[in-house]
C-alpha cells in the first residue's frame, strides 16, 4: 500500500471553484503517484473561511461558523474525488457545529465507494479550549476499510498513549496535525512515533505549513508530512518510513509492504502491543523509597 501525507499550505480563496480546483489538484497528484490513502492535516479547512471575506476569516468566532457551514459541500467534493480516483481520503479537519452550542474538531475519511466515517478530536489544546471554545465530540472509532483497520488521532490526541491503546486493533493510525511552532510539530511527531512503537502499526502524520496572516486561528504553521512504524522486523531501524522537508508544501509518500503490520506483531523482536497488559495497573503497584538525607 502507498500512503500520501500532506504538508498543506492554506490560502485565500476567491471562489468555491478555487477550492475545488485546489483540492482536486492535490488529490489527482497523489493518486497519479499511486497513493491509495491520502491524509490532509488538522484545521486545513480553515481556508474555507476566506470565501466569506477577510473580515469573517479574521474574526475567530465568525470563521468557525463560516467553515462549519461549508463542510457539507467540502464532504461532497471529497466523496466525488475518492470515487473518481479510487482512493481513500482523510479530509482536512474542520470545526463543525454538530448540534451543540460549541464546535467539535472533525476529520472525515472517505472510501472509494463514496461512503464516509468521521472522527472527532478527544482532548483539546489550551488555545482550543479558550478562546476557541472547541469541545470533544463523538468517541474514538475504529474504521474497517479495504486497506485495513484505520484509526484517527487528531494532533494533540496522538500524545496520549491510552487513546492510542484504545485503537490498538488499527493497522494504520492517521494523525492530522496543525502546529504553530517547531516544538509543537515535534511533540506530535514524537507522539505519533510512540504510538507506532506501542501498537506496532503504521502511523501517518500530515501538517499545515506556512503563514496565514488572514486568520487569528491558524496564522503560523510549522510542520511536515511523515510516515512511521515500529523500528523492528520489516520496518526501517529508525522507524521512519518517510519524512518530508520541514515547511515545504507537498506530498510525502511511503510504501508499506503487504502484511508488514501483521508480521511484526506476530514475529517482531519485541512485542510491545501484546505485552501492554503486563504494565502495573494503578498507584498501588508503585513502591516508594526515600533516599533523601534527613537532619538528625
Amino acid at each position: 500500500m502507498k500512503l500520501a501525507t500532506a504538508a498543506y499550505p492554506m490560502g485565500v480563496l476567491e471562489s468555491w471553484a478555487d477550492y475545488e480546483a485546489k483540492i482536486s489538484g492535490w488529490v489527482a497528484e497523489a493518486a497519479g503517484q499511486g497513493a491509495e490513502l491520502l491524509l490532509f492535516p488538522e484545521y486545513g479547512a480553515m481556508e474555507l473561511a476566506t470565501l466569506d471575506g477577510p473580515e469573517v476569516a479574521g474574526d475567530l468566532e465568525c470563521s468557525l461558523h463560516a467553515v462549519s457551514d461549508r463542510v457539507a459541500a467540502a464532504d461532497a467534493l471529497h466523496a466525488r474525488l475518492a470515487a473518481a480516483h479510487g482512493v481513500h481520503i482523510c479530509a482536512a479537519s474542520a470545526p463543525v457545529f454538530a448540534g451543540g452550542a460549541r464546535p467539535v474538531n472533525r476529520a472525515r475519511l472517505f472510501a472509494p465507494s463514496g461512503e464516509m466515517a468521521h472522527q472527532d478530536k478527544q482532548i483539546m489544546t489550551r488555545f482550543e479550549r479558550a478562546p476557541w471554545g472547541v469541545v470533544a465530540g463523538d468517541p474514538l472509532c475504529l474504521i474497517e476499510t479495504d486497506l485495513g483497520r484505520i484509526g484517527i488521532l487528531i494532533c494533540y490526541d496522538s500524545e496520549f498513549p491510552l487513546l492510542g491503546r484504545a485503537l490498538s486493533e488499527a493497522d494504520i493510525l492517521l494523525v492530522p496535525s496543525c502546529t504553530e511552532a517547531l516544538a509543537g510539530y515535534w511533540r506530535v511527531r514524537i507522539g505519533a512515533m510512540a504510538r507506532a512503537l506501542e501498537s506496532q502499526c503504521v502511523v501517518a502524520m500530515a501538517s499545515t505549513v506556512g503563514a496565514c496572516p488572514w486568520s487569528e486561528a491558524v496564522d503560523t504553521n510549522t510542520g511536515a508530512g511523515g510516515v512511521f512504524g515500529p523500528p523492528d522486523l520489516g520496518f526501517p531501524p529508525t522507524g521512519v518510513l518517510a519524512e518530508g522537508a520541514l515547511n515545504v508544501p507537498g506530498w510525502t509518500y511511503a510504501e508499506v509492504p503487504e502484511g508488514a503490520v501483521e508480521t511484526v506483531r506476530r514475529a517482531g523482536v519485541v512485542a510491545n502491543r501484546a505485552h501492554w497488559v503486563e504494565q502495573p495497573q494503578g498507584a498501588g503497584a508503585v513502591t516508594k523509597r526515600d533516599l533523601r538525607t534527613h537532619s538528625p
